[in-house]
């Protein structure tokens, strides 16, 4: 018989027989440890001698016996089964150490938000990976998404929505936003506003942004710290996330309006490369992420 060409599982299941069978000295102390009955052992081994091409074991009347070529076959598979083991240790030990980088694109002045995943995910990655040197970029979430999809970033948070194709999605939370004024605004000090008296203001919106009806967008900005920026000349009215605002509406230096009539909620979400095959500093970050719900 031609000598073996490769292992396969079913190989090592015969081979994993063979050597309970030799060190509890024949099938009928191997019965119990394998919990399999004598004759089923006795085919498997017949079935691993045809396999090998070789006589691995003399057994009868006079007892269970190796024969040399058996002998040479169980210390050749101790050895064997000794490097699965240390491949087994050593693939542990890299997840014990992850190393390499993680490049997240995050959705700008979501820090305060006190539902905010991200934070704690990291500091769990942290723990488990202190090697992992962690990039984080503030852009625009079509700047994040963009930059998933050509290698540049590995992760990007970023509102739900459109998604482009060729993304997985994790969804993280709702972030909930108020209209808001400055305390130096028309509006801060009157409680008779309505909806007609609110649609003639100036406001602000975020570049880009469709879909905010009710508004007179007299200015845009392209992120929330330029939105806000408006709002405390006292000239503009215009949305943001509560948690956000919180930090100037404990000062006294802003409100919002109307919190029954205008609100918003914008779930957001976590994105990745839906064709790749995530290195292992991604995919416990994304595993954390998903546990910090």
């Amino acid at each position: 018989m031609p000598p073996i060409a490769r292992l396969n599982e079913a190989d090592l299941r015969l081979l994993r027989i063979f050597r309970t069978v030799v060190e509890c000295g024949g099938f009928s102390l191997a019965e119990a440890e394998l919990n399999i009955s004598r004759p089923a052992i006795s085919q498997h081994m017949a079935d691993l001698e045809q396999r090998l091409g070789l006589i691995l074991c003399q057994r009868g009347r006079a007892g269970f016996r190796l024969t040399e070529e058996g002998q040479a076959v169980y210390e050749a598979l101790l050895r064997l089964l000794a490097a699965v083991e240390n491949f087994r240790t050593e693939i542990n030990a890299v997840h014990a150490h992850l190393r390499g980088e993680l490049n997240i694109g995050i959705t700008d002045n979501l820090v305060t938000s006190p539902r905010m995943r991200v934070t704690r995910a990291l500091r769990a990655l942290k723990t488990r990976g202190p090697d992992v040197r962690v990039n984080i970029r503030m852009i625009p979430p079509s700047q994040i998404e963009r930059g998933v999809l050509d290698g540049q970033l590995h992760v990007g948070i970023t509102p739900a929505g459109r998604t482009l194709p060729g993304l997985r999605e994790l969804p993280l939370y709702d972030e909930v936003s108020h209209l808001y004024c400055a305390a130096e605004h028309p509006f801060f000090s009157r409680g008779d506003l309505n909806e007609a008296s609110i649609a003639e203001a100036d406001a602000v919106a975020p570049s880009g942004l469709a879909g905010m009806p009710r508004l007179r967008i007299t200015a845009t900005a392209t992120d929330r710290e330029g939105v806000a920026f408006l709002i405390l000349t006292g000239c503009y009215i215009g949305f943001l996330p509560t948690h956000y605002a919180r930090q100037w509406e404990e000062r006294g230096l802003m409100r919002a309006i109307r919190p029954d009539l205008y609100v918003q909620a914008v779930e957001y979400q976590a994105v990745t490369l839906r064709s790749s095959h995530p290195n292992l500093v991604l995919s416990t970050f994304m595993r954390l992420l998903d546990e910090a719900g």
